[in-house]
């Protein structure tokens, strides 16, 4: 019988097996929904329990970034708890980063906002230059991986200016934004669907819109009450959305292990 190497040489090569970023499903939304609220508060916990201050915290967390990046880039194919360890850690790196040019350096979330969306659009037209196409189904190559990475540190430190500015800078509350972003969410869903509209364009607007959804929820459920939130806390919210994601991850890991010829 031929094992797993000798079969291996009879299998060709495809987008499928080396792509390094998971299909975009239900599941896929959901896990990246919770990844975005733990990384609004869990950012607020570490930064609270640590006691290493903001920059500390930030600084901490960008080693653990870059740790798990240069993990994932050495990855071959797309391997899940890598892959979302990496998207928890660069969605609290983006959350501090917005932090400390807010209560650091004083920077109006506007201009957060402003500047984070030029970031996004600079690194968006950089790499449909160099690559032709912004879709990620086919993330295969270093280059492309790296364009990928960097445009969703931009999203998420963009989603977390523009989620604060509205709920907070603009006095909107976090009802009110979690549900504006949930419509905003639903426009694209039907301009996708309905009319057709580019699936590579709503993805990415999607992909900026969740992120300050998330946060609004998890703001929502963790500011006191006298904020405008439920009062479960950053460390009760934390926790629990950490379990979520965990055990998400976990099963499907299981389930691409039992699936995979080449596992």
């Amino acid at each position: 019988m031929a094992n797993v190497s000798t079969l291996a040489e009879f299998i060709p090569p495809s987008n499928d097996l080396l792509n390094k970023v998971p299909q975009v499903t239900l599941v896929f939304w959901l896990i990246k929904m919770m990844s975005t609220t733990v990384g609004e508060t869990l950012a607020d916990s570490l930064n609270f329990n640590l006691h290493f201050g903001l920059f500390g915290v930030t600084a901490l967390m960008g080693v653990l970034l870059l740790i798990s990046l240069v993990v994932q880039l050495r990855t071959t194919g797309y391997r899940p708890v890598r892959y979302w360890m990496a998207v928890v850690l660069i969605s609290i790196f983006g959350t501090l980063v917005t932090d400390n040019l807010t209560d650091h350096l004083g920077v109006p979330l506007a201009v957060s906002t402003i500047g984070f969306s030029l970031l996004l659009m600079i690194t968006f037209i950089a790499w449909y230059r160099s690559q032709k196409t912004l879709s990620i189904q086919s993330i295969i190559t270093l280059k492309q991986e790296l364009f990928y990475w960097l445009a969703i540190l931009w999203t998420f430190a963009l989603g977390t200016a523009l989620g604060d500015w509205l709920a907070e800078g603009l006095g909107l509350g976090y009802v009110n934004a979690a549900l504006l972003f949930s419509g905003s969410l639903v426009v694209v869903l039907v301009l996708r669907y309905a009319i057709r509209l580019n699936s590579v364009l709503c993805f990415w607007l999607a992909y900026v819109l969740t992120r300050p959804l998330g946060a609004s929820y998890g703001d929502l459920l963790s500011q006191p009450i006298s904020n405008g939130g439920l009062g479960f806390g950053v460390n009760g919210v934390s926790v629990v959305f950490v379990i979520l994601i965990i055990g998400m991850v976990g099963f499907f890991t299981h389930s691409n292990r039992l699936s995979d010829p080449l596992s």
